[in-house]
């Protein structure tokens, strides 16, 4: 889209608006204007209960108490939801529902405030930007009922961010905290509603930063400068405007814009499996360069009007961008004749641990570190419409959506080769030409439809709909000067059901088909769309006095599996169809607080999610060496009743807390059992053609604990206090991209919380 494009765009939304305003010069009452919510999918933990599906909603509470910023720490609480943590801060999430892949949560479809918030959801989901959980005022999260109305990433579910609230009285809010290795974090925000004789006029302002020094080390090497540290530094600016105008009809418009600068020294590669028994904390000097620089904006202007009790619509305009440079160590030469080594096969010790001796620093060599600079645009126009009317004896909710998107993927990366002298520097040999190592654009554009109705009579309540999408796929190779298109057209029908047994118990079940689609590199090299066909039913009862519980059966079939075919491989990273899998299992979650159950004038809340899961290869693919992928695939190997990779056969969240007076103290624990790091499962670092490489093996169970209290000073200030990984508990948290990382150490912070 071009300037003029944006500017009839919004136009638009906001001319409905404005007309009205016109209006309301002869109809000035307020007593006619009713308040409208923020577009959530969700709303509230209350409504799960009329959901055909299973949900979860994580508010605000939940996050702040153990004062959580990374959503792997968040989400955990929620059964059926898996993650791989790959940098310990959460940086770059690896989210997974029900046995689906969990690389770069790019099975998943994740938004903020019900927009799009991947770089490009299309061109390429990969999450190298995720909306930063601190800052959040809660979270919403779909699985099996989610596939009609968000995609394009339907197979697995939808997570939506809710960033904070413009409050509808004065409010200012402060947190400041201080914790190990230097953490420093800070948000505020305030806002206000006033209430004037043109309407309802809002605005929030709020800041979020964090910076730290990192939880690893990198070797020095003789005098060669270098910063030992490995953390990053965050800052997020953003402001949210609403204008509920005094008019006969009630509507609201609605502003946001926010922005995410990032600088991290994070790198791709992990450590042997010996110098990880060690120092599970340690990086090596060839890691000295590695960092990212990030940027990303985000904006949208809403228009939500309710002609009548039964109808509303909600339009929306957004434009989200981001750009991010990675520059990181790439491969390896010990210049022994073998040529440039993949980092995996370097740490698994090929070619007998030479190449590991040049990324130690210990041997002369030279490595590649690759400048990863990408940029990413997300852009388009949505409406959805609900009309609730009677029919045939039962009660109608129907709601038609449509959205028309565009996103692109631009690369313009170099490659720069430095020279490696033991135990004296590192220093610049060759610098490559800015675009010369990829240059390169792909585009994707798609029109979404969704229709769904929601029926009710009596005990039931009944969700049939479909979604389809058009998308036209475009990639211009600027190197080679080849432009190469084609089109895909996916669908995913579905229905759920929801039957009140009584006030306290229901009973939910559902049938979905979901879809999750290839970039377009991947399309035109005629990869197809994965899909799957989705069951699950289950029960929930609320006693509504301190406790409720949900039990979920869950089996998912899916076809043409999507898998990145070579995270941290030596390949073109384009992805692949892996054959056939399936994923079944069990949820249980229960919530129980017995001080609100007998009236004990505290709180006690307690909790608890269980996930089992069986998610295995069905069928063995004929590709590469027949084994169902590209042979340097984490998933070459796989055969048929084979795990897949990184998701846990069974895992346990629980917690605890007490909140009596001014205190409050909290104890959370999680489990998660042993993964396999390839779908081959195997217990070596070594593929099935015998090559040595540090992304296979198995990963052990671990166990973690959080601990926090609080201790308010007065009805506007409090104390925050807490620990996290109490126990010190060091694990490998994930062999991707290159060979053992582990999770984040035990970590201890304390703070000042006020609202006012």
């Amino acid at each position: 889209m071009n300037k003029t494009c944006h500017l009839l765009l919004f136009g638009s939304l906001t001319l409905p608006g404005l007309l009205s305003a016109q209006t309301a010069v002869d109809i000035p009452s307020r007593e006619r204007v009713v308040e409208l919510d923020p577009i959530q999918i969700i709303g509230s933990p209350d409504r799960i209960e009329a959901l055909p599906g299973s949900a979860a909603y994580i508010d605000v509470g939940e996050i702040r108490s153990q004062g959580y910023d990374n959503i792997d720490q968040v989400i955990r609480r929620v059964p059926g939801v898996y993650f791989r943590t790959e940098d310990g801060f959460g940086l770059f999430p690896n989210i997974s529902f029900r046995g689906i892949g969990s690389m770069r949560t790019s099975s998943l479809t994740v938004m903020e405030d019900g927009i799009l918030s991947a770089p490009a959801p299309y061109a390429n989901p990969a999450a190298y930007y995720t909306p930063t959980t601190g800052r959040m005022h809660g979270l919403e999260i779909l699985k099996g009922s989610s596939q009609i109305q968000y995609g394009p990433h339907t197979t697995a579910g939808v997570i939506n961010y809710l960033s904070t609230p413009v409050p509808r009285e004065r409010t200012t809010y402060t947190r400041a905290s201080y914790g190990g290795n230097h953490d420093i974090r800070f948000h505020g925000y305030t806002g206000e509603s006033v209430e004037t004789r043109h309407g309802t006029f809002g605005y929030l302002v709020e800041f979020y930063h964090r910076s730290n020094d990192g939880f690893k080390k990198i070797d020095g090497i003789g005098a060669t400068p270098r910063s030992h540290d490995t953390g990053f530094t965050n800052n997020e600016p953003m402001v949210k405007l609403f204008w509920e105008p005094d008019t006969a009809v009630p509507q609201r418009i609605e502003f946001k814009l926010g922005r995410t600068d990032r600088d991290a020294d994070e790198t791709y590669l992990g450590l042997t499996e010996d110098d990880f028994q060690r120092d599970p904390f340690r990086r090596y000097a060839s890691t000295m360069f590695d960092r990212i620089e990030t940027e990303q904006t985000r904006t949208y202007l809403r228009h939500l009007i309710e002609p009548t009790p039964d109808n509303r619509l909600v339009t929306t305009g957004y434009y989200n961008e981001f750009n991010r440079a990675w520059y990181k160590l790439h491969d390896v030469n010990a210049q022994d004749g073998e040529g440039n080594i993949n980092l995996s096969e370097a740490l698994a010790g090929v070619n007998d641990g030479r190449p590991l001796g040049v990324l130690r620093g210990d041997r002369n060599g030279t490595i590649r570190v690759r400048n990863n600079n990408r940029g990413y645009a997300s852009y388009g126009l949505e409406s959805v419409f609900d009309q609730r009317f009677e029919a045939l004896g039962a009660d109608h909710t129907l709601q038609i959506g449509v959205r028309l998107h565009e996103d692109y993927e631009d690369r313009f990366q170099n490659q720069d080769t430095y020279d490696v002298f033991a135990n004296d520097r590192i220093a610049l040999a060759n610098a490559g030409a800015p675009g010369s190592q990829d240059n390169r654009k792909g585009t994707a554009r798609s029109i979404a439809l969704h229709v769904k109705d929601t029926i009710e009579w009596d005990q039931w309540s009944v969700s049939p709909g479909i979604r389809y999408e058009h998308i036209r796929y475009r990639n211009n190779n600027r190197r080679t000067g080849v432009t190469n298109s084609a089109s895909l057209d996916v669908y995913a029908p579905g229905i759920g059901a929801t039957y009140r047994h009584t006030d306290h118990l229901s009973f939910f079940g559902g049938v979905f088909r979901g879809i999750s689609t290839p970039s377009p590199t991947a399309v035109i090299n005629g990869l197809k769309e994965e899909s799957s066909l989705g069951f699950e039913t289950g029960v929930r009862y609320n006693n509504r006095n301190g406790f409720q519980t949900e039990a979920v059966l869950f089996l998912t079939e899916f076809s043409d599996l999507i898998v990145p075919d070579n995270i941290g491989g030596t390949g073109t990273g384009a992805a692949e169809n892996a054959g056939d899998a399936r994923s079944m299992g069990l949820e249980l979650s229960a919530g129980f607080d017995p001080g609100v159950a007998n009236d004990w004038g505290f709180r006690m809340p307690n909790r608890v999610a269980f996930t089992y899961t069986d998610a295995r290869i069905r069928g063995d693919a004929a590709a590469g060496t027949g084994s169902g992928a590209a042979v340097e695939s984490i998933f070459a190997g796989a055969r048929d009743g084979n795990r897949l990779p990184y998701v846990p056969e069974y895992q346990l969240s629980a917690g605890t807390g007490l909140e009596i007076d001014r205190w409050g103290a909290y104890l959370d624990a999680f489990f998660v059992g042993s993964t396999y790091a390839d779908a081959s499962n195997t217990r070596q670092q070594q593929r099935p053609d015998g090559t040595p490489d540090a992304r296979f093996g198995k990963n052990d169970s671990y166990i973690l604990f959080d601990v926090s209290v609080h201790y308010r000073l007065t009805e506007s200030a409090k104390l925050i206090a807490g620990v996290q990984n109490l126990l010190n508990e060091e694990y490998i948290a994930s062999r991707l991209p290159h060979g053992p990382r582990p999770g984040h150490p035990r970590f201890a912070h304390v703070g000042l919380e006020m609202t006012f």
